[in-house]
C-alpha cells in the first residue's frame, strides 16, 4: 500500500460504487495506428472523465487526427513495471510516485518530456517543487497533472464560531500550541487522531512526523532525509518527534488518549469532531479527507467544515507544503504523443475536472473559481502560496522501510511500546545497505 498513492486510494474506497477498470475508447497497450493515442492511469473515475474531456475538446480544436484510448487500470504502480518487462505499453502512463517514474527511466522505457512541453511556461505556472519530482540528470520524465494535499488542518466550523477558536490566529507552532491549549483549558480536546489502517496501520503518523520535519528543518533538509543522506535517528528528526510528542502525548491532547489512536481507524477519527457537543477539535490529513466525513457534514461541506494549512515552524518562515499526486511519463515519443502530453501539461487541463471530482491542479495559477467548494479553495489557497511542493517522502524510501519500519516503528512509539529514540534507531538500523 502506498503512502502517497494512498491518497486517491482512500479516495476509491469512499466512492466504492466506482467501477474497477474503466476504458474511455476501449483497453490495450500501445497502438499500431499512429493516430491512436493510449493513456493508463490510476486515477478516480471522476477526475478521468474530467481530463479527458477537455484533452479531447483540444484535440478538436487543434484539427488533430488523433484518437485517445484511456483506461483506467488497478495498482499501475506494479502493472506498468510488469508491463515493460513484457513489451507491452501505454504511450502515456500516469504514475503516483517519483520513484516509479525513476524505476521506468532505468530500465529505459520512458522519454524525456523537455521536447513535448514548453518548460518556460511550466516553470512559472507549476507549484514549486512539482519538475524538481520528476527530473532525472536535469531533464523532465514525470509530469505532475492531478495533485492531492496533505498537513491540513481540519475543524468544525459551527462549533468554532460557537466556542470562538480563530483559524487564523495559527501562524507558527507557538500559536498552534497556544490555540490547543486553550482549547483544553475550555474543556475540549484538541485533537482527534487516529493510526489504524488494517496491514497499513501506522502511515498517518508517518505523515504527521513528515509534515513536521519540512516545516522545522525545511525543504533541503527533508529532501536529505528522505534520501537517507541525513538518518532516521538524525537531530532533524528527532526534533520533530518531540514536537509530535508535545501537540499529542499530553494527556488529554488527543480524544481517547494517545495510546488509542492505535486502534481508531483513520477514516473514522474525524467523525467525533463533528458530534454535538464537538468531541475533537481538530484533525491533520490529507484532502481526501472529507469523504469520510458523516453524510450530514459531506453534503453541506462549506457550512460545516473549515480548513487551513499546517503553520511553519516559525511565522513568516519557509513553509513547505507536503503532497501527492499523479505524474505523466511518455513511452511513446511519437509527434502525436507528444502532441497529447502537451496538452495535458496546460494550466486548462483541468477546468472540466475541477468543478465535479477531486481533481487538483499542481499550477499555482488554476483558476480555483472553478474547485467545488470553499475548502478545495482554502486548500489551494495553502498549496499554491506554499514555498515548495514535497512528496511523501515514504513513498521515495525503500519499501522495507517506507511502508516497512516507518509504519510498525511510529505504531510503536504512539502505543507506549517504545519511546521515540529507540523508533527511529530501529528504522534507521533497518534501512537496507
Amino acid at each position: 500500500m502506498r503512502v502517497r498513492g494512498r491518497t486517491a486510494l482512500m479516495a476509491a474506497v469512499a466512492a466504492a460504487s466506482m467501477s474497477l477498470t474503466v476504458t474511455a475508447c476501449g483497453g490495450g497497450g500501445s497502438s499500431s495506428d499512429s493516430n491512436t493515442v493510449t493513456i493508463w492511469s490510476s486515477i478516480d473515475q471522476p477526475v478521468q472523465d474530467g481530463l479527458l474531456k477537455a484533452l479531447e475538446a483540444k484535440i478538436k480544436a487543434g484539427g488533430d487526427n488523433i484518437t485517445i484510448k484511456w483506461q483506467k487500470v488497478e495498482n499501475i504502480n506494479q502493472l506498468i513495471i510488469t508491463k515493460i518487462q513484457s513489451g507491452d505499453t501505454p504511450d502515456i502512463a500516469l504514475v503516483p510516485q517519483p520513484g516509479v517514474v525513476s524505476q521506468m527511466n532505468q530500465l529505459g522505457a520512458i522519454k524525456s518530456l523537455d521536447d513535448a512541453v514548453d518548460m518556460s511556461s511550466l516553470q512559472s505556472s507549476m507549484m514549486p517543487g512539482t519538475l524538481e519530482s520528476g527530473t532525472i540528470d536535469g531533464k523532465l520524465y514525470g509530469l505532475l497533472v492531478s495533485a492531492n494535499v496533505k498537513g491540513l488542518v481540519f475543524y468544525n466550523k459551527k462549533d468554532w464560531a460557537k466556542k470562538g477558536y480563530d483559524a487564523s490566529s495559527v501562524k507558527d507552532f507557538a500559536s498552534l500550541e497556544s490555540l490547543a491549549s486553550k482549547m483544553q483549558a475550555n474543556g475540549d480536546t484538541p485533537w482527534c487522531f487516529g493510526i489504524e489502517s488494517d496491514t497499513a496501520t501506522g502511515w498517518p503518523a508517518t505523515d504527521w512526523l513528515e509534515t513536521l520535519v519540512m516545516k522545522q528543518s525545511g525543504a533541503d533538509a527533508y529532501n536529505s532525509w528522505v534520501a537517507h543522506d541525513i538518518p532516521f535517528d538524525d537531530t532533524v528528526v528527532k526534533d520533530a518527534g518531540a514536537e509530535m510528542e508535545k501537540l499529542l502525548f499530553g494527556d488529554g491532547s488527543v480524544l481517547g488518549g494517545i495510546k488509542s489512536a492505535t486502534s481508531t481507524n483513520f477514516g473514522e477519527a474525524g467523525t467525533p469532531m463533528f458530534d454535538s457537543p464537538s468531541k475533537c477539535e481538530m484533525l491533520v490529513q490529507g484532502s481526501f479527507i472529507t469523504g469520510f466525513f458523516p453524510k450530514p457534514v459531506v453534503a453541506d461541506l462549506d457550512a460545516n467544515v473549515g480548513v487551513f494549512g499546517f503553520p511553519p515552524a516559525t511565522a513568516g518562515g519557509e513553509n513547505p507544503v507536503e503532497g501527492g499526486g499523479d505524474l505523466l511519463t511518455m513511452l511513446n515519443d511519437s509527434a502525436n504523443v507528444k502532441k497529447v502530453v502537451g496538452y495535458l501539461s496546460e494550466t486548462d487541463i483541468g477546468n472540466d475536472a475541477a468543478p465535479s471530482s477531486s481533481f487538483f491542479s499542481p499550477h499555482k495559477d488554476f483558476d480555483t473559481s472553478l474547485y467545488p467548494n470553499q475548502v478545495t479553495k482554502d486548500e489551494a489557497d495553502y498549496a499554491y502560496t506554499a514555498s515548495t511542493f514535497l512528496f511523501d517522502g515514504s513513498d521515495s524510501m525503500p519499501a522495507e522501510v517506507g511502508t516497512g519500519s516507518f509504519w510498525k516503528e511510529m505504531t510503536a512509539w504512539i502505543s507506549g511500546d517504545e519511546d521515540l529514540n529507540t523508533a527511529l534507531k530501529n528504522i534507521q538500523d533497518s534501512w537496507p545497505s
